[in-house]
């Protein structure tokens, strides 16, 4: 057969299928997300985080039994709706220990577990020598360090949820439960007691966000994981700190921690939306902001030292 014979393959003019394992395929990013927030909770450290927020409603309730004998009569919420209101009423319904945990948790335990986990997102990976080897796929910096947040952002839905869930366990075990009095003195049914409860571990994970996004932003800053970690914490303390001072009144409205027991307005009837409202529009001001100077320390960061 000549050369002029011979058989040649058949162009192929359709669209060629995409490489699974292409940058640019959805499942390609979603499967970078998907190992994200696996390597985030299957960590040692995560197992150990959550199990000390699952005890706190534990020591909480037990507290509450011993000294109330499981009897005694709280009176209704304050008109802050504070823990020590919340822990006047778990000894006659113990759906009350979901929002009393949540009120001891919020301020300290909740937040720093976040700042372990946001604090080490990067810097534990740049320390590890692993976050080289995250790139060369390529994942990309932005995907990456998007699926890095959105692994924290999971993480503070879960610890937040663990909370509730201990709570609610604990408080059906040793206290009664039953129709809910809200802080405004009406009363609601169990069930509608329950989806409140629900709520506000929603609006309390939340009210995390920007502070997330801080311990991220802090964790691009340096390669120690350790350092991170505790920046991160450093901040938090720092920041409740100054939220506490009177004389700095002028500038609380803008620290990321100042809203966050208006978690307690959900218990409301009807619930009370003015600082849920402003709670959630400074942490997305927080989460863009500290973000963005993340995602711009990120990009142009040296992985090669």
């Amino acid at each position: 057969m000549s050369q002029a014979e011979a058989p040649t393959a058949p162009e192929n003019t359709g669209p060629r299928p995409r490489n699974p394992g292409s940058p640019r395929n959805p499942l390609w990013t979603l499967g970078i997300l998907r190992s994200e927030v696996t390597t985030t909770l299957r960590r040692h450290r995560t197992y150990a985080l959550l199990a000390v927020l699952a005890a706190v409603p534990v020591l909480i309730g037990i507290a509450v039994r011993i000294e109330t004998g499981g009897g005694g009569s709280g009176s209704g919420g304050g008109p802050d709706g504070g823990g020590p209101a919340f822990l006047t009423q778990v000894t006659n319904n113990g759906l009350f220990l979901v929002f009393a945990a949540l009120a001891a948790t919020l301020p300290v335990f909740l937040p720093m577990a976040v700042g372990v986990v946001a604090g080490d997102a990067i810097a534990g990976e740049a320390s590890g020598g692993t976050l080289r080897y995250l790139l060369v796929a390529p994942a990309g910096r932005t995907r990456l360090l998007l699926a890095k947040y959105a692994s924290v952002l999971t993480f503070c839905l879960v610890a937040t949820f663990v909370v509730a869930a201990s709570a609610l366990a604990v408080g059906a075990l040793l206290f009664p439960v039953g129709e809910v009095t809200t802080i405004s003195g009406t009363r609601i049914s169990f069930g509608e007691g329950l989806v409140r409860a629900g709520l506000t571990a929603a609006v309390v994970a939340a009210s995390l966000v920007g502070f997330a996004a801080l311990g991220l932003f802090v964790s691009t800053l340096t390669d120690s994981g350790i350092g991170a970690m505790a920046a991160t914490v450093g901040l938090l303390i720092t920041v409740q700190i100054l939220d506490s001072i009177p004389q700095l009144s002028g500038i609380h409205p803008y620290l990321f921690p100042h809203y966050w027991m208006s978690f307690a307005d959900v218990l409301r009837e009807p619930v009370h939306w003015e600082e849920l409202t402003k709670n959630f529009q400074l942490q997305g001001l927080y989460a863009a902001v500290f973000g963005s100077a993340a995602w711009a320390r990120f990009t142009a960061k040296d992985i090669t030292a």
